[in-house]
């Protein structure tokens, strides 16, 4: 896994096949829900996180990986963004690679441990088409439930557990982004945890706790979807004061449909060092709400 870089041309013959036309820029064109765009009834084979370890492996092609875990909330509120996100992808991924090199992405649906019957996906580290045969193939459970907040950190845990990644052996971390419209969880309770996993915990995971070590590994932002599409602008005071606790202001972000991709072009270029910010480094002026 990870060998290739994604081309537009293999974007366009792969939008083809799936029925779809990309316009002149680069974007899938059209008006999709979330069922339209995600077509999975049921979690896909390659998707399962239950049991897996997901790899990052330098290789002569790419020498020195940046692995990238791309988290998108798939409960029901978020199908808007999740679109955007799908229809944009190539836009992102052919303006990210023109700047940087060995960057691969990971795509993961995040649900509600609690309520949600797939509440983690994962998909293998890769950096060509197959992240958006992998993205295609979200199932968009559309659940969620009434605690307030959503399973954000389970992409924490599972980056932290469920990965092996060649950067940490060159003392680089890995990057994680997760996306949504709900307020921080304060934990992830241990059974379904475990269910969805196949691992074994003594106790409820606490986000305190878990942010202290996979910060130790890992970048972490949350790009808090403030649309009037979502949760998010209900809940925007309670998403800025939970993620608050643990994010600085250049780790969590508000955005909104239309610059939810520009901001994660940037983020991933920034962190993967690529020349775009050689001599302009100032990620806060280029990410703006």
């Amino acid at each position: 896994m990870g060998s290739g870089t994604w081309n537009r041309a293999s974007f366009n013959d792969y939008s083809r096949r799936a029925g779809r036309q990309v316009s002149a820029s680069g974007d899938i064109i059209g008006n999709f829900s979330a069922q339209e765009m995600f077509r999975s009834r049921q979690i896909a084979t390659v998707l399962d996180p239950y049991g897996v370890l997901r790899e990052c492996c330098d290789s002569d092609e790419h020498p020195e990986t940046v692995p990238v875990i791309l988290a998108l909330d798939v409960t029901g509120s978020m199908g808007s963004a999740a679109v955007e996100v799908a229809k944009r992808l190539n836009t992102v991924m052919t303006k990210l690679y023109g700047n940087t090199r060995d960057v691969e992405f990971m795509i993961m649906g995040i649900g509600d441990l609690a309520y949600d019957r797939v509440p983690i996906q994962a998909s293998q580290f890769e950096s060509d088409i197959r992240i958006a045969e992998q993205l295609d193939k979200l199932y968009f459970e559309a659940g969620g439930g009434g605690n307030g907040y959503e399973s954000y950190t389970a992409a924490w845990y599972f980056a932290l557990n469920n990965t092996r990644l060649d950067c940490h052996s060159r003392g680089k971390k890995g990057l994680i982004i997760t996306m949504g419209d709900e307020p921080l969880n304060p934990y992830l309770p241990k059974a379904p945890l475990e269910a969805s996993l196949g691992v074994s915990s003594e106790k409820d995971i606490e986000t305190k706790e878990l942010y202290c070590e996979v910060t130790e590994k890992f970048e972490i932002y949350h790009l808090a979807v403030i649309d009037p599409r979502s949760n998010g602008a209900r809940y925007e005071d309670k998403i800025m004061s939970s993620f608050g606790e643990y994010l600085d202001k250049d780790h969590l972000k508000k955005v909104n449909l239309n610059n939810i991709t520009p901001t994660i072009t940037n983020i991933v270029t920034a962190f993967a060092g690529g020349k775009a910010y050689e001599e302009k480094k100032g990620l806060r002026n280029l990410i703006s709400w």
